[in-house]
């Protein structure tokens, strides 16, 4: 079978899932032949290269024509989706040639970008990567509609590539730390907030992200007293070493924020190491409290946590095993490759047909980037709203209206909006 992955880039979670099931392929020997279209370059290299070294194909910025040459010859496409403007541009350029279309949603849609009822019934497949995006009133209905082809896959890599986890000594000050990325789209706004409620003096957290996306919060932490209490320790590429210096992960997200699988709390719980999330959805499908690690509610409960875990280490060794084996079982890359096949498979039994998804996202990019904005969208119009506007929006890239303005900078509509946002940063 010839599968066509196209994706606006292989970066994060994303980038190692398709380099991980390039992988199993070959290791499986299922006969699948991956090319993964990028609609743009690779910032980072590692997943780029290791799809090649695993007999995947990988074309980088394709043009229109290339990328529908590549769509015919395919036996089935999947779209890598969540709500990325250059994804955007290829979707609505105008009558997509006949293919076998699954989409594979990267994102809640909980929140925006929000996933379009009509999105979701129109390929041959709509495949979710976390049971909580069914929690959106519009999507629950479509779950029981025998009409829509919906299904759920959770998007892991696995953890081949992560050694067993480490023999942590019981005594010590307990190592907190986090990774991941470093904004407040994805971490709690109210971060410090949890930092600041830990009550042994000595406490620290250690961020792990691209320094970049840092320097507010830095800011922040020194306006506040608390510089002392994170320690910003910059992208690292080596996660293992990095994980196995933790004992606790803190990972204290946006309530609105847009990620399922969530592969950096995967890693750090398949490396022994116990989380501690908030009680969001996405997080609720991954974490069982008590037995594999905890969930909280408010700094205060945060601050318990952390004591609780100092004071009992048998417990905390406890939670860290059961962590690493339920993860590294239910997450494995062939279970994530074995869903997928049995939709490809299904598909493989269906015609091509041709899409075109201009009457479901618009005619314009500034339709494109509106219409997944769901409650959001007052914002943007004529004049839009600045007031109280949430982190997710304020982003430069993320499916931003910044992010679209880039992209699609002749625009008006998305270069007055960017203009109106650009006041609230």
């Amino acid at each position: 079978m010839k599968l066509l992955h196209i994706t606006a880039h292989l970066g994060g979670g994303v980038g190692k899932v398709l380099s991980r099931l390039v992988e199993a392929s070959a290791r499986r020997g299922d006969g699948i032949e991956h090319t993964i279209a990028c609609l743009e370059a690779p910032e980072k290299p590692q997943f780029a290269t290791h799809v090649e070294a695993c007999g995947g194909t990988l074309v980088c910025a394709p043009t229109p024509e290339a990328l529908d040459a590549l769509v015919q010859a395919a036996d089935l496409v999947q779209l890598e989706w969540w709500h990325h403007p250059v994804v955007a541009r290829w979707l609505c350029a105008g009558p997509l040639p006949a293919m076998r279309l699954v989409v594979w949603s990267h994102v809640s849609g909980l929140h925006a970008p929000e996933l379009l009822p009509a999105f979701v019934r129109a390929p041959h497949r709509f495949l979710l990567t976390s049971p909580c995006s069914l929690g959106h009133p519009a999507l629950a209905p479509l779950a029981q509609d025998p009409q829509t082809h919906l299904g759920v896959v959770f998007s892991s890599g696995g953890f081949d590539d992560l050694p067993p986890p480490p023999q942590r000594a019981p005594d010590g000050p307990l190592r907190v730390g986090y990774l991941g990325t470093l904004n407040f789209a994805k971490l709690h706004p109210a971060l410090l907030d949890f930092v600041g409620a830990v009550r042994d003096p000595a406490f620290s957290l250690s961020l792990v992200g691209d320094p970049t996306t840092a320097t507010a919060l830095h800011s922040a932490a020194v306006q506040r007293g608390l510089a002392g209490r994170i320690r910003l320790c910059g992208y690292t590429t080596d996660v293992a070493a990095t994980l196995a210096g933790f004992d606790v992960f803190a990972y204290v997200l946006n309530p609105r924020h847009y990620g399922t699988t969530e592969n950096a709390l995967l890693e750090a719980m398949a490396m022994g190491v116990v989380p501690v999330v908030l009680d969001n959805p996405a997080e609720r499908e991954l974490v069982a409290h008590r037995r594999t690690g905890l969930i909280v509610h408010t700094p205060a409960e945060f601050a318990d946590a952390i004591a609780w875990l100092a004071a009992h280490p048998a417990e905390r060794q406890r939670l860290a095993a059961n962590a690493a084996a339920e993860v590294r079982a239910r997450f494995a890359v062939d279970r994530t490759a074995d869903a997928l096949d049995a939709h490809y498979r299904a598909v493989l039994s269906e015609p091509k047909r041709g899409f075109d998804f201009r009457p479901i996202f618009g005619a314009t990019p500034a339709d494109w980037f509106l219409n997944c904005q769901g409650s959001a969208r007052a914002r943007f119009g004529s004049p839009p709203r600045a007031t109280d506007t949430p982190h997710h929006l304020l982003e430069r890239t993320k499916g931003s209206v910044f992010h679209y303005h880039a992209t699609f900078p002749d625009d008006p509509r998305l270069a007055a909006w960017a203009r109106q946002l650009e006041h609230a940063r």
